[in-house]
């Protein structure tokens, strides 16, 4: 079992490192780490959260605060998204956020679709989607949704997803002796899906390039 007495860097690579850092900027950095998250989507609260979680159960972090300080950044962030659609409308907010590294436009139109489609529901329920799960938030600051409807949603939606995830690295740090063992396998599959997620994102962006081209 995962005692207060273990050091989270302990795990060695990145996973021990991620577990450090989380551990030294404590509950309020989590909530930063899913502000970052929401504006920049490739960035994924599923690492984080469940490290947090780890860190909850050991006892280095409030649990509850966690939740509340991730949910907190979660529907700050969304709001932003939210602002920049209702100033700006889909189209130009697409077109200056299409901008950003390893971000393709394709994930903002799937969003603004899945807004249409579903209606204001699609704020709560595209909380547990990834590549809609904040970006919906522009889609419903353009069509003009309540805002008070608007938080509704995302803090709900927000709280759920982000619960699920500390809830999951909660159960996992009560089986802190198969995380020590198997911590260099974990790193490599860190390792694996961070450089496959980027280089799938960087050659669907060529791609896209060549036939828009």
């Amino acid at each position: 079992m995962l005692t207060t007495t273990t050091d989270p860097g302990d795990l060695g690579g990145i996973v021990g490192f991620a577990a450090g850092l989380i551990d030294a900027i404590g509950e309020w950095g989590v909530g930063l780490f899913t502000f970052i998250e929401t504006v920049f989507p490739p960035i994924p609260s599923e690492v984080i959260l469940p490290l947090a979680g780890v860190l909850a159960q050991q006892g280095r972090l409030n649990m509850a605060l966690i939740i509340v300080t991730s949910t907190l950044g979660a529907y700050l962030g969304s709001l932003v998204l939210y602002a920049l659609g209702a100033k700006l409308g889909v189209e130009r907010s697409i077109r200056w956020l299409s901008k950003l590294p390893l971000v393709d436009r394709e994930d903002f139109e799937k969003a603004t679709d899945w807004f249409t489609r579903h209606g204001r529901p699609a704020v709560f329920f595209g909380r547990f989607i990834p590549g809609i799960r904040s970006l919906i938030s522009i889609p419903a600051g353009a069509a003009g949704m309540p805002l008070l409807t608007f938080t509704i949603f995302t803090v709900a939606g927000s709280a759920i997803w982000n619960g699920l995830l500390i809830g999951l690295g909660a159960a996992l740090g009560t089986q802190y002796h198969l995380i020590d063992e198997y911590s260099s396998y974990l790193n490599y599959a860190v390792y694996a899906a961070f450089a496959g997620i980027i280089v799938w994102l960087v050659i669907r962006r060529v791609r896209r390039r060549r036939v828009s081209n």
